[in-house]
């Protein structure tokens, strides 16, 4: 009988690794700047929701 101790695993990353490593056209932006904007276009639809007009 042969022996069996051959297993196959699946590949791991599955090409997620090549997409990271792509860079994309567009304008780059820190985490805290996304923060701060979608604070800043609260307050704003807030000031216009709440205007006396």
């Amino acid at each position: 009988m042969g022996k069996k101790d051959k297993k196959s695993l699946p590949p791991s990353g599955a090409g997620l690794v090549r997409y990271f490593e792509d860079e994309t056209k567009g304008p780059k932006m820190s985490p805290e700047q996304v923060v701060v904007m979608t604070i800043i276009l609260a307050v704003f639809c807030l000031a216009l929701r709440f205007s006396t007009s």
